[in-house]
């Protein structure tokens, strides 16, 4: 890390985990795709359960007293306590991809990421590749934006929604972006006719009326999740499974460019801010979260 930082570790004893979200109690809560939900504090290395039998939950959002899990294909809304659940929103589409991170909009509506069914198809239902939003009991399902391959990571920051998208695999190693977008309604970012270039810093392909990125990433790094910290967003790039030579690294956007923040992690996957103001990243590859805070 630049000099100025310093890191800790906040947990372990983890598995795989993919989202972070501060409940009621203060307590952090952890979604691991192993189908579990978990809740640590500071120092934590037994996490405790909380909720089970999940279906590869990736996105985790407090409201009140409510947990909402976006799972393969559905959204649950728990209990304080985990023992009451009910699914609000079922039959998504899911393939190759699924439900993603699930976010608070100021106008009282949550967000969720939904990922593509393939690797660059036209998809025949509209909820695929999209970003949605409905009411917290489940009504009013509405596509707010489309285009998004795979849009995994959701951040709000004074009312604008911001998002990581993940590109296709089919156009070789250096090619192309992964994103960071700025959505609004209506916005149509692309996939799978028009392509953000990694050489070019444009989009490229049948690109007409297609919102551009606010930030190019280097090519298949997969980012993921996505913070407002600081002053600005990070990112984490959880690379590729077979190869190092991606991702892996935490990094600032700084006037539309990525720089890298943090190094040394094996996957880092989900990023949250503690009421302290420092940045948690949870690796999915170690089964730990990590503190970095200003000195």
């Amino acid at each position: 890390m630049p000099r100025g930082f310093s890191v800790s570790v906040f947990a372990r004893g983890l598995r795989h985990p993919t989202a972070l979200a501060f409940g009621p109690d203060r307590r952090l809560y952890v979604a691991q795709d192993v189908g579990s939900v978990v809740s640590v504090v500071a120092g934590t290395s037994k996490p405790r359960p909380f909720a089970s039998h999940l279906i590869v939950p990736l996105g985790l959002l407090w409201r009140g007293q409510t947990l909402y899990v976006s799972e393969t294909g559905r959204v649950d809304a728990l209990s304080r306590s985990g023992r009451q659940r009910r699914t609000i929103l079922r039959g998504l589409p899911h393939g190759r991809h699924q439900q993603d991170a699930i976010a608070a909009g100021p106008n009282g509506r949550l967000y969720l990421g939904s990922g593509s069914t393939c690797d660059a198809c036209v998809e025949r239902d509209r909820r695929s590749a999209a970003i949605l939003s409905f009411r917290p009991n489940g009504s009013d399902l509405r596509v707010v934006a489309t285009g998004l391959r795979n849009p995994y990571g959701l951040v709000f920051h004074d009312g604008t929604l911001y998002a990581t998208v993940n590109g296709r695999d089919d156009l070789g190693d250096a090619e192309p972006a992964e994103e960071v977008v700025r959505v609004r309604a209506g916005n149509d970012f692309g996939w799978p006719a028009c392509w953000p270039s990694v050489a070019l810093s444009r989009l490229v392909g049948s690109c007409r009326g297609v919102t551009p990125p606010i930030a190019y990433l280097e090519s298949h790094s997969s980012a993921d999740g996505i913070a407002w910290w600081r002053g600005g967003l990070v990112v984490a790039e959880w690379g590729e499974y077979l190869s190092s030579k991606h991702g892996r690294v935490v990094v600032r956007i700084v006037r539309g460019k990525p720089v890298i923040f943090a190094t040394g992690f094996e996957h880092p996957l989900a990023l949250a801010v503690d009421p302290a103001g420092g940045l948690l990243v949870a690796d999915w590859g170690r089964g730990v979260i990590y503190r970095i805070r200003a000195r």
